[in-house]
C-alpha cells in the first residue's frame, strides 16, 4: 500500500493521497478522518475532467463497498439473493442513457416545481409538531423532527410509490451509508448486512407490487423498458436512499451551520425565500451531504496531464469536506491556481452524462424546510453544539440539531 501511494503521488504531485490522512482505524476515529486507498483529484476543473470522460474514467467503482465485506456479512445478503448489478450510478454500458431516460422522466423540472406546495405542507407540519414537543420538553432534534421525513414522502409520491415503513427505510438508508461508504469491523458488517437484507426484501416486494399496480410508477416504467428484477432492484436500492437521505443531511448541515453562528447568514435571514436559497447553496458549495465521488481508470491515460494507469481509482472532491479536506486549497494538478477554476457549485451534484438526477429537487427541498423551520421557530439556540457527525468517504452531516428556546 505504501508503494502505491508513493507512485500516486509522484503522478500527482500535489495530490494528496487520503490514505496518508490516517494510518489505522483508531487514529481515523481521533481525528474525524479515515483511510482510503483512492488518488485525491481536487481542482475543480480537473474533476470536470474526470466527470466528462466517462468511457477514460468509469463509474464501475462508485457503489462499491469501501470496506470488503467479510464472509459473515456475505453470507447474510446471499441468503435473501442480495445483488447489484451495474444499471444507472455504476452502469458504464451503452444501457445506460436510456435507463437515465426513464428515470428522469419522473424529475423533469415542472414535475419538480410542481412539489413545492406539497413540500410546504409537510414541513409545516413537522415544523409545528417541532415547536409543540420544544414547549413541552425544552428541546427538540431538528434532524428527525424536520430534516428526516419529508424528503422521503416527496421522493416516494414523485416515484409514484407507496408511502410507508418511513422509519425503517431511514435506518436502512443510514446503514447502508456506512456499510458501502464507511470502514466498518466485521462485528458492525454483520449488523448493517443484517439491516440492508432487511431493506432488499423489502425492496423486491415494493418493485413486484408497483408492476402489478395500476397507474404510473417508477418501476413500472423500468419494467416496461425491459430491465429484471434484480436490476430494479440495484436502480432502488441506491435511489431511494440517494434521493433522500442525502437531502435530509443536506438540511441538517444547513441548519446547524446557521444555529451555530458559523454561516455568512443569519437564522432570521434564513425565514425568507432569499435567504434560505442562499445559504442552502452556499452549505452545497462549501460542505455538502456528497463531498466526494470514484471513478476508476478504465485504461491509461492522461488527466490534468499526468499519467493515470489503468485500474488507478480516483476520488473527486466535490465540495469541502472532512475526511480529505487539506489544510489549504493550494495549487490545482494542472499548476493553475483553485481560484481560476470554474465555480465549485457547478460540480456539488457531479457533471456529465451521470450529474445527479434530483438536484433540482434536492435544492428546492432543502431552502424550503430551512425557510419554513426557521419561520416557525424564530427563537431557537443551540443545545449541543458539538454534535456526533455522520463523517463517511462520500457522506457528511450531524447526525442531530439539538435546540433549545433562546433566553428572553
Amino acid at each position: 500500500m505504501a508503494e502505491r501511494a508513493v507512485r500516486m503521488s509522484r503522478a500527482f504531485p500535489t495530490a494528496e493521497p487520503a490514505e496518508l490522512l490516517a494510518d489505522s482505524p483508531e487514529a481515523a476515529e481521533r481525528t474525524g478522518r479515515a483511510r482510503c486507498p483512492y488518488l485525491m483529484v481536487r481542482d475543480p476543473e480537473v474533476v470536470r475532467e474526470a466527470l466528462h470522460r466517462p468511457s477514460d474514467f468509469s463509474p464501475a467503482n462508485a457503489l462499491i463497498a469501501v470496506t470488503p465485506l467479510a464472509g459473515p456479512a456475505l453470507r447474510v445478503l446471499q441468503r435473501v439473493g442480495f445483488a447489484l448489478p451495474p444499471v444507472l450510478a455504476s452502469n458504464d454500458t451503452d444501457t445506460h442513457a436510456g435507463i437515465r431516460k426513464i428515470v428522469a422522466g419522473y424529475f423533469t423540472p415542472a414535475k419538480v416545481a410542481a412539489m413545492e406546495p406539497r413540500i410546504r405542507e409537510l414541513v409545516r407540519e413537522a415544523a409545528g409538531n417541532a415547536a409543540d414537543q420544544l414547549t413541552h420538553s425544552g428541546n427538540v432534534d431538528l434532524v428527525q423532527a424536520v430534516a428526516a421525513f419529508p424528503p422521503a414522502v416527496i421522493m416516494l409520491e414523485l416515484l409514484g410509490l407507496p408511502v410507508r415503513d418511513l422509519p425503517a427505510l431511514k435506518t436502512w438508508g443510514l446503514d447502508s451509508m456506512e456499510l458501502f461508504w464507511g470502514w466498518p469491523g466485521e462485528d458492525r458488517q454483520l449488523e448493517l448486512a443484517r439491516s440492508a437484507a432487511d431493506f432488499y426484501v423489502w425492496l423486491r416486494q415494493l418493485v413486484a407490487e408497483s408492476v402489478a399496480a395500476p397507474g404510473r410508477n417508477l418501476f413500472k416504467s423500468l419494467s416496461e423498458h425491459g430491465l429484471s428484477t434484480p436490476e430494479m432492484c440495484s436502480l432502488g436500492y441506491f435511489l431511494l436512499i440517494a434521493g433522500q437521505e442525502t437531502t435530509t443531511q443536506l438540511i441538517s448541515t444547513t441548519l446547524f451551520r446557521l444555529l451555530q453562528g458559523s454561516a455568512p447568514l443569519e437564522w432570521k435571514d434564513a425565514a425568507s425565500e432569499e435567504g434560505s436559497r442562499s445559504i442552502v447553496r452556499h452549505v452545497l458549495t462549501t460542505e455538502s451531504s456528497v463531498p466526494t465521488w470514484r471513478r476508476v481508470a478504465a485504461q491509461d491515460t492522461l488527466l490534468g496531464g499526468d499519467l493515470i494507469h489503468a485500474g488507478t481509482e480516483i476520488l473527486l472532491e466535490l465540495s469541502g469536506n472532512h475526511i480529505t479536506a487539506p489544510a489549504g486549497p493550494g495549487p490545482s494538478l494542472s499548476g493553475r491556481p483553485v481560484r481560476d477554476s470554474p465555480s465549485p457549485y457547478s460540480l456539488v451534484f457531479g457533471s456529465g452524462i451521470h450529474r445527479c438526477l434530483g438536484a433540482k429537487l434536492a435544492e428546492l427541498e432543502a431552502s424550503v424546510i430551512v425557510q419554513e423551520t426557521a419561520t416557525a421557530l424564530p427563537g431557537i439556540q443551540l443545545r449541543d453544539r458539538e454534535p456526533e457527525w455522520i463523517r463517511l468517504l462520500s457522506f457528511q452531516a450531524p447526525r442531530t440539531v439539538t435546540v433549545t428556546n433562546s433566553p428572553g
